[in-house]
């Protein structure tokens, strides 16, 4: 999910692609974000670029 959305899809996008809900995606990102202390999409870039 997470490299979806690094990828530039859009919530809605990725609850297609993964069938999930919408609100699902939100709450997932959002435990994402909490578990690499940052705060938005472009940071989940860069920290998901450095993993790789």
């Amino acid at each position: 999910m997470a490299r979806l959305a690094s990828r530039g899809l859009t919530n809605r996008q990725i609850a297609r692609e993964l069938v999930l809900s919408v609100k699902t995606i939100e709450y997932r990102l959002g435990n994402a974000y909490s578990k690499f202390g940052i705060g938005s999409r472009t940071e989940l870039v860069s920290r998901l670029a450095l993993s790789s």
